[in-house]
């Protein structure tokens, strides 16, 4: 068993790669704020591509389809289900074991215990011990009988004495005889065949097993040469979790720097915004007082020179209306009505006595003097430069862990070559080429035996073939000989050497039937045994089980097959467990349960996740205290900006003088009714002279009051984003102030957990990386690495041979020949009674008229 040492050896090292990795510790909540706590789910880790183990490829393919001669086969295992219906005694068999450890005594059966497990077996053998008992009474009884009918024919006596007594059914006996010897012969023909069938069958499957022994080598070659390989391929697929830590530490600002900035952004960017924003508002808002300076200028200076044009041509209107043709009784009315309208043409709002908004504007650009947008934009590069913080402060951890990751590469690539793999898979390959030609230094033995054994077979063959030619010979001679005719003592010389034909075929029944069954029972006790308590069992592995039972090779040793190879029989190692895996061509690793051997723990956590890696990255410390989000000059420009006095505008007033309009009336509308009426007066010159004060009143709406409801508009829109503006300004201006405050509060002092926290995502994915590796490992260790499909091969294709190949063609053929055997007795009988109708008798009855 040295070479399954070597194979266990050559496959420890993936002990140390195979086993999970400690669990991840739970995450502890970071104190993002004084006020909150929130729990960060882990970040996802990149799936690691490393490729395909190299895979081993076997030639064996452990099945075998009889053929035709299956048919045989079943016949077989139909009759012994019916010699031997009884289910497989696994628990029979472990007590005979475990109680007879020590050998065999006589006086041990005398137990009771002992007692009643023989009674048990018997009753399991009864088949065969009946089937048995009758072939060793064929045996003893077959010579002795045979001795006996010599002696009684001798003496004239069973039916010796050469007198044939006339009967009228004597040619209905004959025929009967005939028809009889003529199957019974013909049933012992199909048995000659059946068992020639078998014979030949051992000796072509014999030359059959040599391919399976060639391919069974090959592929314990492959697996040997292959294995290095897959090692190596192994170990070499660290190298791309290294990499891909490697490019995670080189982008250690981005990655780390980027999440401590992804996870202070919440807190810190919003109140960057709202000041950029109340920037934003203070140009707004010079804009609108200059608007609202402006307009209120135009407005003024317009309501002025508005109000005596109105006046004048209210008083040159009115002058028109004092003709004396106004006297006239149907202009009159007219008149009268256009008379009572010109009060309406005056302004309707008064802008001079509303206050200009100077001293606010003076103070709002004084406040722009200071460009807060660019000191809002520094705090926002402050606060980006988060990642090349962490760059420049981690450059010395970084590649002190680069040097552990180079080390770690190191243990591995050292540990694999701990074990003399190459050189054990060398020997183990010298192992299997040695043992390969001393495997074929015995074919000219095995074919030589073969041949002995074939030949011995075909000579038992050839005695039932003896008996058969006499009892043909002496069918056909003594039926073409035989004349109804010719009496009993003149028979043809013919018919005569048919019936001592027949005869010669009973004493050499005589003579090789016992010899035959002798051989025939031996065989089936063998044979049929064999077939029930290992091949049955074999198949459906129930005989592993009785192998795997544990304790039952010693009371103080649990299982077989790892004390055997380990020297550890409490490991719970099974034949049928590692003939399973090996089926399914898994690793030799997960088959032997190499696991158990080797303390995998202590190695992972002294390479690939050691607690100095750790330690080094729970130093990691990041000082975000020099970030500054706005400079002391842009705090003083909010709160000069919060006093600029926005807020002691009367809006309400403005408002009011706005909504009012410029006029009492709408002057085209005045114009339009004017020319309407002058049209219903007599055509003239009064009638002339109204519709050009229309048309100046419509020129002094064109020129004068659209430019002043065009400012009006400006004013209004101007005046109410302002009274948005100043709304709660002080309030909201320290809301900004105490957002940024709490930002910066939470950089100067919950930094330290963030840092810890990001700082231990990242180190978990690192380890990530690293578990994947190991996961792969036990995975390719498991299903991939030294895939042991050959050694399940191997127990196949002994079952193959033992069974299939060896033990159903000789049960095969002690069926085949049994029959023989047994149909020679009926064969002897009809011999005996139908060569008394062919010889030629001495005596015979005459019957006198």
């Amino acid at each position: 068993m040295l070479w399954t040492r070597w194979l266990v050896l050559l496959l420890c090292w993936g002990a140390t790669s195979g086993e999970q990795q400690p669990d991840e510790r739970d995450r502890a909540p970071a104190e993002l704020r004084a006020d909150s706590r929130r729990q960060r789910s882990p970040p996802p880790v990149e799936p690691l591509d490393f490729g395909f183990v190299p895979a081993a490829v076997y030639d064996t393919h452990a099945y075998y389809e009889p053929g035709a001669v299956g048919i045989l086969f079943h016949m077989v295992h139909a009759f012994l289900y019916a010699v031997q219906p009884n289910s497989f005694p696994k628990d029979l068999i472990v007590k005979v074991i475990q109680q007879n450890m020590g050998g065999i005594k006589i006086e041990e059966w005398r137990k009771p215990e002992n007692v009643v497990l023989l009674l048990k077996w018997i009753h399991y053998e009864a088949g065969f011990l009946i089937c048995g008992t009758i072939g060793i009474l064929i045996v003893v009884l077959t010579p002795i009988v045979g001795m006996c009918f010599c002696a009684c024919r001798c003496c004239e006596n069973c039916g010796g004495e050469m007198h044939q007594r006339q009967r009228k059914n004597a040619d209905c006996q004959r025929g009967f005889y005939t028809a009889s010897l003529v199957a019974t012969s013909s049933f012992i023909v199909v048995g000659v065949l059946i068992a020639y069938a078998a014979n030949h069958n051992v000796s072509t499957q014999i030359k059959s097993t040599r391919r399976l022994i060639n391919t069974n080598m090959r592929d314990m070659k492959t697996f040997a040469n292959n294995t290095p390989a897959q090692i190596e391929y192994l170990t070499a697929q660290y190298t791309t979790a290294k990499n891909k830590v490697l490019s995670e530490l080189d982008n250690i600002g981005p990655l780390l720097g980027g999440r401590i900035h992804s996870q202070l952004e919440k807190e810190v960017v919003p109140s960057l915004d709202t000041a950029l924003r109340m920037a934003g508002a203070m140009r707004e808002t010079k804009e609108a007082l200059e608007n609202v300076s402006s307009s209120l200028e135009v407005l003024q200076e317009g309501t002025g020179k508005l109000q005596a044009r109105l006046t004048g041509e209210r008083a040159s209107l009115s002058n028109t209306l004092s003709d004396p043709a106004c006297t006239n009784g149907a202009v009159s009315h007219t008149c009268n009505t256009i008379r009572s309208t010109l009060s309406q043409l005056g302004i309707s709002a008064d802008f001079s006595k509303l206050r200009d908004v100077s001293h606010a504007l003076d103070n709002v650009d004084t406040v722009l003097k200071t460009d807060l947008t660019n000191i809002v934009q520094k705090g926002y590069s402050s606060f980006n430069d988060t990642p090349r913080l962490v760059k420049e402060q981690t450059k010395n951890i970084v590649s002190g862990v680069k040097g552990m990751l180079d080390k770690i590469g190191t243990e591995i690539n050292g540990f694999s070559k701990m074990f003399p793999v190459e050189a054990s898979l060398a020997n183990f390959t010298i192992f299997l080429n040695q043992g390969q030609k001393n495997i074929e230094s015995y074919y000219p033995q095995i074919d030589q035996m073969d041949f002995y054994r074939w030949i011995g077979c075909v000579a038992m063959l050839c005695m039932v073939v003896l008996v058969l030619a006499f009892n043909i010979l002496g069918l056909l001679c003594g039926s073409c000989g035989y004349d109804k005719q010719a009496t009993p003592t003149t028979r043809g010389c013919l018919s005569n050497t048919g019936g001592n034909l027949l005869m010669a075929g009973v004493g050499f029944s005589f003579i090789f039937a016992w010899v035959l069954m002798a051989m025939v029972t031996t065989l089936f006790i063998v044979g049929g045994n064999v077939e029930k308590l290992v091949c049955e069992p074999l198949a459906n592995r129930q005989l592993f089980k009785i192998i795997d039972t544990p304790f039952l090779v010693h009371p103080a040793k649990k299982n077989f097959l790892p004390g055997m190879l380990f020297q550890n029989p409490n490991i719970d190692l099974t034949l049928g467990s590692m003939y399973r895996d090996c089926f399914e061509n898994n690793g030799l690793y997960h088959a032997l349960q190499l696991e158990t051997m080797f303390n995998i723990n202590s190695f992972l956590n002294r390479t690939v996740y050691n607690n100095d890696l750790a330690k080094v990255f729970e130093s990691v410390q990041v000082d975000l205290q020099d970030i500054t989000l706005l400079e002391q000059a842009g705090r003083d420009n909010l709160i000069n900006f919060a006093n600029s006095g926005i807020g002691q505008i009367d809006y309400e007033a403005y408002l009011a003088e706005v909504n009012k309009g410029v006029t009492l009336v709408d002057l085209l509308s005045f114009s339009t009714d004017l020319e309407a009426q002058a049209d219903q007066l007599p055509r003239g010159a009064l009638e002339n002279a109204l519709k050009g004060h229309a048309s100046s009143i419509r020129q002094i709406h064109r020129e004068q009051v659209v430019p002043m409801e065009q400012a009006m508009s400006t004013l209004s829109q101007s005046i109410k984003q302002l009274q948005r503006m100043s709304s709660d300004l002080p309030v909201k201006v320290t809301n900004i102030l105490s957002a940024i405050d709490a930002a910066e509060y939470l950089i100067i002092n919950n930094a330290s957990h963030v840092v810890k926290q990001e700082t231990k995502g990242y180190v978990q994915s690192l380890v990530g990386y690293f578990k994947q590796y190991t996961e792969w490992v036990k995975n390719s260790l498991t299903a991939e690495v030294a895939q042991c499909k050959p050694i399940s091969n191997i127990v196949d294709s002994m079952e193959i041979v033992a069974c299939s190949f060896i033990a159903d063609s000789v049960n095969t053929f002690w069926f085949g020949l049994g029959g023989c055997c047994i149909l020679l007795i009926p064969s002897i009988i009809f011999s005996v009674k139908l060569a008394k109708y062919y010889r030629r008798m001495d005596t015979e009855d005459v019957f006198e008229e």
